[in-house]
């Protein structure tokens, strides 16, 4: 019952310990009071600042001479992946838990984990209800659209759930989220701000993105200056002038909109926004693809934020993993020292001590990084290379079906729309892709520099002990959890998460959950322990 890790959600997969921090958090119990709970789990929430806390925070700041926080959000962000505990301590940061994951939990549905949650110390929302019909969702819709005003923090709209546990494994996940559940966003707050001018952006893949200026306005805590206006149909569709006093919201309460203008206020004389033509960039001559919403420069080699956004992407945490910044990337591309993701693997310590801020000791750590991220596993490279509408699913799927990058690249439209979930556009994006003699050098570089472009098999030639056998894994062992799985999957069995009458095997640890165990028992399915698995496979 003691607290051991505290991250962040980060990217999904990977983010920041911030256990030191988080145990300065009053509302976290850093034991828990006595209660059934498993030997481990994990428990998810959110790290807030309430409002009157913010408040009093500020004043204090504001006494100091110090620059005052634009709202709590930001506050509370900035506070918990701050390096000094001592400080984040002054700071009043509160926490709402609400979800429990683990092996073996004794409930069987969402509100009951709450409210055992609640028992073992946990703060947990006092606001949430369980409910049996759409017509009580959206009572409780409609009372906290005008009572969140009362919270003391804030609050974009609710999140409904799915209760039951075996209705929500049943329903699943997408890539990106659950499928059992939905949030669901409150109309935000409007105001209006005068369209001072507009800029263009040229992306990654080339897309041009407009982008507002606008008179400064407070918009729900922050000062919005600029204002997405995402393609040029929502330029047309708004009829917009230069001067037009417009209405902005933030969607989702975090990124300006603009919504509609204000025709009353139009100035006799103003200017119509017409969309470009030509790459802000490169001057390159736009195109429009039919079927696309945006206007692209197909300048992709030459044209600099495109170069720069590639490389970006290359070294992200999910890609390639290398340790560098935008910062980075464009002091290398404005030195002249890479203009494609091969030239990374071509820096040289005199090159690098040419940029502001390296020494080193921060020199030898950027070169390590490229050197570890030769490592990186096929599907994360093919993922690095950028390839449009090549994501990270698609690209595990395609390096998994294929192999390696030979019979990927030489692959046909056909042959493509074999594999799961690969559509004709990104077929399509993989056969130009691959058509390219510029593509093809650069992959041919990475690959003599070492990266992998191939699935790494297993060479150890584990014997077949367990024969397809399912296992479920449950308690606590002398190795972890994940070393036991991966036995089981190297000696040819499986791992399932719950037990039915599909299981071979409940492999029990010590204080193994005793609803498993009961459920096991009941199936009649034989429980071992760990020595007797090892037993089994000759350890």
């Amino acid at each position: 019952g003691v607290m051991t890790q505290a991250v962040t959600r980060g990217d999904g997969s990977q983010g920041d310990d911030v256990t030191a921090n988080v145990k300065t958090i009053r509302s976290i119990p850093l034991k828990l009071k006595e209660g059934n709970y498993p030997a481990d789990f994990e428990i998810r929430g959110e790290i807030i600042m309430t409002r009157s806390g913010f408040a009093k925070f500020n004043e204090k700041r504001k006494k100091l001479g110090k620059q005052e926080f634009a709202n709590p959000r930001n506050a509370a962000s900035g506070s918990i992946k701050m390096l000094d505990a001592k400080e984040v301590s002054k700071r009043p940061l509160d926490a709402y838990l609400y979800y429990v994951v683990g092996d073996d939990l004794e409930f069987t549905n969402h509100y009951q984990s709450l409210e055992t949650a609640r028992q073992w110390g946990f703060k947990v929302s006092d606001t949430a209800r369980k409910v049996s019909s759409v017509e009580q969702i959206f009572d409780f819709i409609n009372h906290w659209d005008k009572a969140r005003n009362e919270l003391d923090f804030e609050i974009d709209g609710i999140v409904i759930k799915v209760n039951d546990f075996s209705q929500q494994k049943q329903l699943g996940f997408t890539a990106k989220s659950p499928r059992w559940a939905i949030s669901y966003k409150f109309k935000a707050e409007q105001v209006v701000a005068e369209l001072l001018s507009i800029d263009y952006q040229v992306g990654r893949t080339g897309a041009v993105t407009p982008v507002a200026n606008l008179s400064p306005v407070q918009l729900a805590g922050t000062t919005v200056k600029r204002a997405s206006l995402h393609n040029a149909d929502v330029i047309k569709s708004l009829d917009l002038h230069i001067g037009d006093f417009v209405k902005v919201e933030k969607g989702g309460e975090i990124i300006p909109k603009i919504i509609a203008v204000d025709l009353s206020k139009r100035k006799d004389n103003a200017e119509e926004v017409s969309f470009l033509t030509h790459c802000p960039e490169c001057n390159t001559k736009l195109v429009r693809e039919e079927g696309e919403a945006a206007f692209y420069c197909p300048n992709v080699y030459q044209c600099p934020p495109q170069i720069k956004g590639n490389i970006e992407h290359f070294v992200g945490r999910k890609m390639m993993d290398i340790n560098m910044g935008e910062a980075t990337v464009a002091a290398l591309f404005d030195k002249g020292f890479v203009r494609n993701i091969a030239d990374l693997f071509d820096l040289k310590a005199s090159e690098l001590v040419q940029l502001d801020g390296f020494k080193q000791k921060s020199i030898a750590k950027l070169l390590e990084s490229i050197e570890q991220s030769k490592n990186t596993p096929f599907e994360k490279v093919l993922f690095a290379l950028g390839i449009r509408f090549v994501g990270e699913t698609v690209a595990k799927k395609l390096a998994q079906h294929f192999e390696n990058i030979d019979l990927l690249k030489s692959a046909t439209t056909m042959e493509l729309l074999m594999v799961d979930d690969i559509g004709e556009r990104i077929a399509e994006s993989l056969v130009e892709y691959f058509a390219n003699p510029v593509n093809i050098d650069i992959v041919n570089r990475l690959r003599e520099k070492g990266l992998q472009f191939e699935i790494q098999k297993n060479t150890d030639n584990f014997p077949d002990l367990l024969q397809a056998k399912a296992f479920v894994v449950s308690g606590k062992f002398s190795v972890s959890r994940d070393d036991i799985k991966q036995m089981i999957s190297n000696y040819g069995g499986k791992v399932i998460s719950a037990i039915s009458s599909k299981t071979d095997y409940v492999l029990a640890g010590d204080k193994m959950g005793p609803a498993k165990l009961k459920k096991a028992e009941k199936l009649e399915i034989k429980i071992i322990s760990e020595d007797e698995f090892y037993k089994m496979i000759n350890i």
